[in-house]
């Protein structure tokens, strides 16, 4: 059997219908794809899926289920004909079922098989599966953040006490169908604010708004998510857990093992690949912090939006144009009609008591920027410490040559004969002193950085204990065979 490739993209592309017939979206792309659907979904509940009873081992009889296709259609209406057919809503119902059970046949929902001279009729498993898949999407039941985190949890616990690795597999995608729910759910929340801002009924916007918001359609669990007792404050130790199973090499020697032997046809390289992208999956959830925040922001604007919404319906209500109509026609009635209104004296609306326009003041210009010349006094300072400064770098091969002129022609020199006249010199004294520091360790390292960096020299401690000299202390030293370093 041939493996898929890990590119979920390639596989996707190249493995759907050599698992799913070529025609099977043909009924649910036509003009009764709804009543189509509504057959399925009924074949599914009541005689093919996994909530219908058991059905017969060899499959059903054709008679059996255009009987059932019957029922489902005398519930349904508005048949249409179908390129020019004629099973349209007038044509007899045992007549529209025997076409249906034949579309479906023939677009690959179901499967006839030969028993003797029998024919009998079943759903093809991943046909099955399939739909089921799609029943689910339908539905769309909230997802509960707290019920997926213990689920990855315990199986990533179950992998680090047991023997049974395939359920990391499943935590990871676990963690990837939560991680792409909780990012979608800002845009979903969008799209239904946008569907309700067309209402015109305040009582069905009311409504619309707390059914099908977030707790009830997306995230049944989100008043809870910021609490510290939901599941998801465990997100570190499941993150802990993951990075374990990742760097310990028993347990990656594990998990590995199991890949190339249970999904990958003994091909280590291609194992390793499909255990490394899984632990990306896991460490995704390190994330869901900022998606949780982006999601709060979502639910702000929408909250806002719908409060400004309500607030304008409320004063809409109000015979705001029908009390103003009122007030001019007393005051166009007579002068008695005003008599005793609280009015002032003078005009209520004239152009000098409207807001004068916003003056803008103009700017002035910005002054130029001054330049100065720095003293000559200034300049000797900046160029004395840029001496001090390169005065005090010292690399691999200003190190060769200054050990080159400190020893000349010998093998060897201690540190007590070391020249310490200038800051130079201080220098490649504090580094070899240093040097011999780090080879008095015994480390490995240590050890071959000192000699990538200042060539294959011996630097012995002579003592212990810290001695004085003119300009610098330390613990006496010896360097042997660095007098060859002046040329590199």
């Amino acid at each position: 059997m041939d493996l898929p490739a890990l590119n979920r993209t390639e596989a996707a592309a190249s493995l759907l219908f050599k698992r799913l017939p070529s025609p099977i979206f043909s009924p649910l792309s036509s003009a009764n794809r709804e009543q189509y659907w509504s057959i399925l979904c009924s074949l599914h509940r009541n005689l093919l899926g996994p909530d219908a009873p058991m059905p017969p081992s060899n499959g059903f009889l054709m008679r059996e289920l255009t009987q059932a296709i019957e029922g489902y259609l005398a519930d349904l209406d508005a048949w249409q004909d179908e390129d020019g057919g004629a099973e349209g809503q007038e044509t007899p119902i045992e007549i529209r079922a025997n076409a249906t059970f034949h579309r479906f046949l023939e677009s690959g929902w179901l499967r006839e098989d030969r028993y003797g001279i029998e024919k009998r009729i079943s759903m093809d498993p991943a046909v099955g599966r399939f739909l089921s898949q799609l029943i689910r999407f339908a539905e769309e039941d909230p997802v509960f953040v707290g019920g997926k985190v213990l689920s990855i949890e315990a199986n990533l616990k179950l992998i680090l006490e047991g023997d049974d690795m395939s359920p990391f597999g499943e935590a990871a995608s676990q963690t990837r169908d939560l991680m792409e729910h909780v990012r979608n759910t800002g845009t979903s929340i969008r799209d239904i604010m946008n569907a309700l801002w067309h209402e015109e009924s305040t009582a069905v916007y009311v409504r619309r708004f707390f059914s099908d918001f977030v707790e009830k359609r997306f995230i049944g669990d989100y008043r809870e998510l910021h609490t510290r007792n939901h599941p998801l404050s465990r997100r570190p130790q499941i993150l802990h857990w993951v990075s374990e199973l990742h760097e310990q090499p028993h347990h990656r020697e594990r998990l590995i093992g199991w890949y190339a032997s249970k999904r990958c046809g003994g091909d280590r390289a291609r194992a390793e690949m499909m255990f490394e992208r899984d632990v990306r999956k896991l460490l995704e959830l390190r994330r869901i912090d900022e998606y949780l925040e982006r999601l709060d922001d979502e639910i702000r604007r929408a909250n806002r939006r719908a409060l400004t919404y309500l607030d304008y319906r409320i004063r809409a209500v109000r015979p705001i144009g029908r009390v103003v109509d009122l007030a001019i026609e007393r005051l166009l009635s007579g002068p008695d009609e005003t008599s005793g209104a609280p009015f002032p004296s003078g005009e209520m609306i004239s152009p000098e008591q409207l807001a004068e326009p916003r003056r803008v003041e103009p700017r002035a210009a910005p002054a130029a920027f001054r330049v100065s010349a720095p003293s000559p006094e200034e300049m000797a300072r900046s160029r004395l410490r840029l001496k001090a400064n390169k005065a005090r770098q010292m690399n691999a091969r200003r190190l060769a040559a200054w050990l080159a002129g400190q020893m000349g022609d010998k093998h060897a020199l201690s540190s007590s004969d070391f020249r310490l006249e200038t800051v130079e010199d201080v220098r490649g004294y504090q580094i070899m002193m240093t040097a011999g520091l780090a080879l008095a360790t015994g480390s490995r390292v240590l050890r071959d950085k000192v000699h990538r960096e200042y060539g294959r020299l011996t630097v012995r401690r002579l003592d212990e204990v810290e001695a004085s000299a003119d300009m610098i202390s330390g613990v006496p030293f010896q360097i042997e065979g660095a007098s060859n370093r002046k040329g590199q």
